[in-house]
């Protein structure tokens, strides 16, 4: 297995199981633990990146991290909020396209995040990124649990299943 294995990345690789984990528990029907795994995800996240600082890392290092820290927030936040939605809408059909187009953004959004960075670097170097385009896809790390138990505690029911036929 090529690619770099040192505690800079080991972060990104819990949180990228952690996010695997959780879709099994999505599509088990088990969406508390899935909410758990995408808020362990989310923690990894946050702090991936101050790990990786600490180390003095080539620059092919450096473009794995981001590499790699993408492809896991792909998972992590792109795939693992969609089939968790997906599930709470009791797989009704009109999640469908809803959750597939929310997947989507957030592939995009990375991708574009990842050619932007590679610029960045290329311009200003290994300074630290002062601003940041958007709304990161890690976010829902912290608002789908965030509704999804305001809904559960106010015994709001967030899903109508329409009828498809």
């Amino acid at each position: 297995m090529i690619g770099f294995y040192n505690y800079t990345v080991i972060l990104t690789y819990l949180g990228t199981v952690s996010g695997f984990v959780g879709l099994t528990f999505a599509f088990n029907d088990n969406p508390l633990a899935a909410l758990i795994c995408l808020i362990f995800a989310g923690l990894c996240d946050m702090f991936d990146g101050k790990v990786a600082s600490t180390k003095k890392r080539t620059q092919k290092e450096k473009r794995f991290g981001i590499q790699i820290d993408s492809l896991s927030d792909v998972i992590c936040f792109g795939v693992l909020p969609a089939a968790i939605v997906y599930q709470a809408a009791e797989k009704a059909l009109w999640a469908i396209p809803v959750c597939a187009f929310y997947m989507l953004c957030a592939l995009i959004r990375l991708a574009f995040y990842n050619v932007d960075e590679e610029d960045r670097q290329e311009e200003e170097g290994d300074e630290a990124r002062k601003v940041y385009l958007g709304l990161p896809v890690t976010s829902s790390a912290l608002l789908i649990p965030l509704f999804m138990g305001l809904g559960a505690l106010l015994n709001i029911h967030y899903w109508i299943n329409l009828p498809m036929n």
